[in-house]
């Protein structure tokens, strides 16, 4: 009986007349529920004298009565098993004093030797003692406290008092109180497993939210069904062609909720699982829900080259398939940050919102000063995909993504970070902790300490207990989303590849493309990586069909792309070559002087952008200087030199990235 029963019970039988008529009525009723015990006293009486009568002297009837006794006090105990061990051992003694007083009542009278004074004391006790320890179960000093603290013994929370607990569909949640000054929040946590282990569930199942204005109370979330394990296939869009400022619906909790994701509330996110986890399916989900949105422009980074996400780069405005784009791409996404908060900040806006993705023509968000409406172009949110970035990290600087995370969210861009494994070895603390929304499928136990926060792991969210056993499985941690919910676990949706190619060509129209300010701050960085990126679409169209793949690797060839360029078509390979002249190798067209330094390596510089290689190192530069009769320490000054006037930048590891003249997008 549950301490609210006994509370009820108690107020009813103090519902008693207040007449002297009723004063009998009122002490018979408080009277009630303490008569069993003195029942049974008046029952072994009668029993032990029924018993004389029959079996008198009768040594059979000693034998039968005797093992009579054992027998009840030993079901007695057997029964008493699933209660406490106070109850068990009270109800067994009762029981053994009980039949070993009938028995000797039989066999030689009740009013033989001392059975008669036996009688009155040992029988008061024992109905005093139920009476006792039927008051003592009322105790409202105590309300809250566990009828059954067998488990939390067990565990190490004897004293802790629990609440009524709030029961669901397939949901327990019960609140506690653990004692004052005795023990906090962290030692439910580390109780978790044991409690999991106790009522026999996965340890997934259990988990706990602190309170967050006491160190010692909170509530214990039980889960006893995996309600994931139902394969749910992606509904469809949640909002087409709604806002990218609308949630992201990619999948449901395991208690029916949806599991909504709002990327300019999470800013940054990381998506990480090991392989088998289902990593990939829950980028489809959000590459599909963000492809049917109509204010958000996607750049993507794909070193799989649209091994999973090729259905995608037809919806993307920019996409890149080799480290040294992801590079370009990079530092293209640092440079649009202050172009984009300019534009924010003259058209009023104190960061990105739907209404700056509209045209303006609200005179409160006018870049005029006379303060009429300006009429500009809005500007789309802009998110930049790095998948498998583990591969990007390799090739670029550790920190590469720490100042892009720590500036985008005024300009109204976030970040997505895809990689198998989040750990120390593949990035910097500094870059995870600017990535502060995360979507973490199972993960190898190692590390699951940095895929998530401490908090929410102990809080019960275990990772690492999935692996890859669980494809799907996840937990998502993200301003906009209760936290209450960052310890519960979640599954996206099952989804495929076609869903891509589905969004891409049915939202076609409804996407905005990329605004002037973003495009030209790109190409100022980027050159005709950027601004020939949807001819550079040609190519891949005829596999994956999507727009632009730029930076793609020279031994890469296309199904159905020409062997030989159309501009040497004509040339006859066996004819032999000409005698070496020394002219030089480019710009015999413009006039450059091959003995002018300048004039050389500018011409070299515009041979590399000429073929979109906007990341190049000391070793390609060599390729054409020993053509030209330069020498390695001309090509280290001629570096330095175009270092110092902005025209090259270092990328690390002997790398440098051009820096072309500003170009129209």
């Amino acid at each position: 009986m549950g301490e609210k029963d006994i509370e009820q019970q108690h107020e009813e039988q103090l519902r008693g007349g207040s007449k002297p008529s009723g004063v009998g009525a009122y002490l018979l009723h408080r009277a009630k529920p303490h008569m069993p015990p003195w029942l049974g006293v008046v029952g072994v009486g009668i029993a032990g004298s029924g018993g004389h009568l029959m079996w008198d002297d009768s040594a059979w009837a000693g034998v039968g009565l005797t093992l009579s006794s054992v027998a009840l006090t030993a079901a007695t105990w057997w029964a008493g098993r699933t209660t406490s061990a106070q109850r068990r051992l009270h109800s067994a003694i009762t029981v053994a004093a009980g039949s070993a007083w009938v028995t000797a009542a039989a066999i030689s009278g009740p009013l033989a030797g001392p059975l008669p004074d036996l009688y009155a004391m040992g029988g008061v006790v024992a109905a005093l003692s139920w009476n006792v320890r039927m008051v003592m179960r009322r105790n409202p000093d105590a309300v809250g406290e566990s009828s059954d603290k067998g488990l939390l013994e067990k565990v190490g929370l004897a004293r802790t008092k629990l609440g009524t607990a709030k029961v669901e569909p397939n949901k327990v949640t019960v609140p506690y109180a653990l004692p004052a000054g005795e023990q906090t929040n962290d030692d439910v946590s580390k109780a978790l497993p044991r409690i999991a282990s106790g009522l026999d569930v996965p340890t997934t199942a259990v988990r706990y939210r602190p309170d967050p204005e006491s160190a010692r109370k909170g509530e214990i979330v039980i889960v006893p069904n995996d309600m994931l394990r139902e394969v749910i296939w992606y509904p469809g869009p949640s909002a087409p062609g709604g806002s990218i400022a609308d949630p992201l619906v990619i999948g449901v909790y395991d208690d029916g909720r949806e599991l909504r994701l709002t990327l300019p509330q999470a800013i940054h996110l990381l998506v990480m699982g090991v392989t088998g986890a289902g990593k990939t399916e829950g980028a489809i989900d959000v590459m599909a829900e963000v492809l049917t949105r109509r204010d958000v422009a996607v750049w993507l980074s794909d070193p799989k080259r649209g091994q999973d996400l090729g259905e995608a780069f037809g919806g993307c405005d920019w996409v890149v398939t080799t480290s040294d784009g992801a590079e370009v791409m990079i530092a293209a996404f640092e440079a649009v940050i202050p172009a984009r908060q300019l534009w924010l900040g003259q058209h009023g806006y104190r960061s990105w919102e739907p209404a700056a993705a509209l045209r303006q023509d609200d005179p409160a968000h006018s870049c005029r000063e006379d303060g009429t409406a300006c009429g500009c172009p809005g500007m789309p949110y802009l998110l930049g995909w790095f998948e498998e970035a583990a591969n990007t990290l390799r090739a670029v600087d550790d920190d590469a993504f720490t100042g892009i995370a720590q500036e985008a969210r005024s300009a109204g861009a976030s970040l997505v970070v895809s990689m198998q494994r989040a750990s120390g070895y593949q990035i910097s603390t500094d870059t995870r902790a600017s990535l502060p929304a995360a979507l973490c499928f199972g993960v190898d136990e190692r590390d699951a300490g940095f895929a998530l926060p401490s908090e929410v792991l102990d809080a019960g969210a275990n990772p690492g207990a999935w692996g890859n056993k669980r494809p799907g499985y996840c937990y998502l941690v993200s301003a906009g989303v209760d936290e209450d919910l960052w310890s519960t676990p979640s599954r996206t949706f099952r989804n495929n590849p076609v869903t891509l190619e589905w969004a891409v060509r049915e939202f076609a129209s409804v996407r905005m493309p990329v605004d002037d300010v973003t495009a030209n701050a790109a190409a100022s960085v980027a050159g005709a990586i950027y601004t020939d990126r949807q001819g550079a679409a040609a190519a891949p169209a005829g596999t994956k069909g999507g727009p632009s793949v730029a930076g793609t690797e020279d031994d890469d060839m296309t199904p159905g792309e020409p062997l030989v360029d159309p501009e040497d078509d004509g040339i006859d390979p066996e004819a032999e070559l000409p005698e070496a002249t020394d002219a030089p190798m480019f710009g015999g067209e413009s006039g450059a002087d091959p003995d002018d330094p300048k004039a050389a390596m500018e011409e070299i510089l515009r041979h590399f952008e000429s073929e979109g290689r906007m990341v190049i190192q000391t070793k390609d530069v060599m390729e054409h200087c020993d053509r030209i009769g330069r020498s390695r320490p001309w090509v280290a000054g001629e570096l330095g030199r175009l270092g110092r006037e902005g025209r090259l930048v270092p990328a690390g590891r002997h790398k440098y990235r051009i820096v072309p003249a500003l170009t129209s997008a």
